[in-house]
């Protein structure tokens, strides 16, 4: 990520945030909100001081949606990024982080399939009941 510092001109191709926003289908104010969260580093600027944004920073922003799309919270998620900002000293810890929300995101889809197994019987039931004949009429 950036450090926040005007882009040099030699970089590769940036973003601006109206790209990032139709790449991610995240909003202006949710970016915005990611950044003063601390879920993201403070983004590059133009000399105009508009947000310019990388590679690295529009693949950490799926990443971040891939954690929120599986249900880990804000907070989680500030504490992944807090660790990813603090290097590699972290992976351990940011190894043990996704383990537990990988372990709690398999028990949702169990429970997932369960409850989908639920409502399939239940539809099967109601179509044998709209396909059985109505008492007096002949089969």
């Amino acid at each position: 990520m950036t450090s926040g510092q005007p882009l040099p001109l030699h970089r590769e191709p940036t973003l601006t945030i109206a790209q990032v926003v139709e790449r991610t289908g995240l909003s202006h104010d949710t970016l915005r909100y990611y950044e003063k969260a601390g879920l993201i580093e403070r983004v590059g600027r133009t000399t105009g001081n508009q947000r310019r944004y990388e590679a690295a920073d529009l693949a950490w922003l799926e990443f971040l949606l891939r954690l929120r799309e599986t249900g880990m919270s804000i907070a989680d998620m500030q504490r992944f990024a807090l660790l990813r900002s603090r290097g590699d000293a972290t992976v351990p810890d940011r190894l043990v982080m996704l383990r537990e929300h990988r372990a709690e995101l398999a028990e949702r889809i169990r429970a997932l399939r369960r409850n989908a197994a639920a409502l399939d019987d239940k539809i099967d039931h109601y179509e044998r009941l709209l396909g059985q004949p109505e008492p007096g009429e002949p089969t």
